[in-house]
């Protein structure tokens, strides 16, 4: 197998495959970066005097048409090619001679690889972030919509106090706020540039960090030269953090679904070609989506874990294990954009129920209204739980404020912030539009 780091021996095939592992595979999602990140690395060499404007001119136009075959599908790694660092540089040496093997002065395999993962990573991060406003955009249309329709709250699993369509969707739109903080979080870890750090201990090439951390638009370089390369498994678990925000808010968002769609409960309906039927039970209308989407983000929520775990016990500097890292969060990226979009695919087919407050189950949904309804007429608070209390026990509770089965969130006259009747949807969007403001 074709290696960077060749001195004239080989392994054999049992290490080469245990060693490389899937690395293959994975990079070729790294291609138009690995690209992207060595054009800016020969102007910078020229810029130092490390190559000739000839040869800049010569390694520039070879790598922009190994873009355009990237671009066009046309590319892939040969079959005794490691990685796709090799790849790119055996192009390069083919066409253009002694010429494509200067494109690796001033730089090491560990912050080539690093700074093609936080391109890719920062692309990501971007895809994610406009994914969580559509579904965020989406339940806030929803929560608008929907906002007069009641709806049984609960807490330990019993009938609590009344809730709405539209603070429940509303509900999940601002959770998904907090989880764009995070993942702008992870973006600004993320778009810091390595590129310079070598190994790890930098060089004695006069390079230009400044200049290739402008070229690939990064905010800064990750200055420390170690840090830099103690950012390798940081990085991806700062991502990974951020992507378990997002899974743990549809994974509730899910588990509400399966429990809503149920017939004991019969809040909200999806048509037929979006659930499955029983192989036995011909009266089945299986919530499969929201199970499935249920356990990926659990596999997403995982994530983080595996790669802490993957990253403890080792001294700063590199170590193979790293490249395992790929295995792990490749996976979860992918995970994320397929939750996200069948969430807002599954929203805009959703039916709810408006008559749910007719069925008798929920004839105590309304104590603690009557109780502040007898407070606000004088009545002790004390006394007036009391009071609720006994006539529940004894099986004549009826709330005095209205008939419940056709009653509107408005009626109950809950006002303060982000209640029933006072949902805040327009200062939640103001929230997302400044926590979703990066680059």
């Amino acid at each position: 197998m074709a290696t960077l780091w060749n001195k004239g021996t080989s392994a054999t095939e049992a290490v080469d495959r245990f060693t490389v592992g899937n690395d293959r595979i994975l990079d070729l999602r790294l291609a138009r970066y690995d690209v992207q990140g060595s054009r800016a690395h020969i102007r910078m060499l020229e810029h130092i005097g490390l190559l000739t404007a000839e040869e800049f001119a010569a390694l520039d136009a070879a790598l922009g048409r190994i873009a355009e075959r990237i671009e066009a599908g046309d590319f892939s790694l040969e079959n005794d090619v490691e990685d796709i660092h090799s790849q790119v540089e055996l192009l390069l040496t083919r066409e253009l001679g002694e010429v494509g093997k200067k494109i690796h002065s001033g730089r090491s395999r560990n912050d080539q690889v690093l700074v093609d993962l936080k391109l890719f990573l920062r692309d990501e991060l971007k895809t994610v972030r406009g994914e969580v406003l559509t579904l965020f955009r989406r339940l806030q249309e929803l929560s608008e919509r929907h906002r007069e329709v009641l709806l049984p709250g609960y807490t330990h699993a019993q009938v609590a106090m009344p809730s709405s369509f539209g603070l429940w969707f509303g509900a999940y739109a601002e959770a998904l706020v907090d989880d764009m903080y995070a993942l702008g979080g992870a973006y600004r870890v993320v778009n810091r540039n390595p590129l310079g750090s070598a190994a790890g201990y930098g060089n004695s090439f006069p390079l230009d960090r400044q200049m290739t951390t402008g070229l690939l638009d990064f905010d800064s370089p990750v200055y420390n030269s170690v840090a830099a390369q103690m950012q390798r498994g940081r990085t991806e678990r700062t991502v990974a953090s951020a992507l378990g925000g997002i899974a743990l808010t549809l994974n509730k968002f899910a588990a509400d679904c399966c429990l809503y769609m149920c017939p004991n409960f019969g809040f909200i309906h999806f048509p037929d070609e979006l659930t499955t039927g029983s192989s036995i039970m011909p009266h089945k209308k299986n919530p499969d989506v929201w199970e499935i989407l249920r356990g990926k983000c659990n596999r997403i929520l995982s994530c983080e874990n595996e790669i802490a775990m993957l990253c403890s016990n080792m001294p700063h500097g590199y170590h193979r294990d790293y490249q395992l890292l790929k295995d792990i969060l490749f996976p979860a990226l992918e995970l994320t954009h397929e939750c996200l979009q069948m969430t807002d695919y599954m929203l805009a087919h959703i039916e709810i129920n408006e008559k749910i407050l007719e069925n008798p189950l929920y004839d105590h949904l309304f104590t603690v209204e009557e109780v502040n309804r007898r407070t606000l007429a004088g009545v002790p608070f004390r006394e007036a739980y009391r009071q609720v209390g006994v006539e529940v026990n004894e099986g004549r509770f009826r709330y005095g404020g209205g008939n419940p089965a056709t009653m509107k969130a408005s009626d109950l006259g809950h006002t303060h912030l982000g209640s029933l009747g006072n949902l805040c949807n327009d200062k939640i969007a103001a929230l997302m539009a400044a926590a979703s403001d990066w680059k």
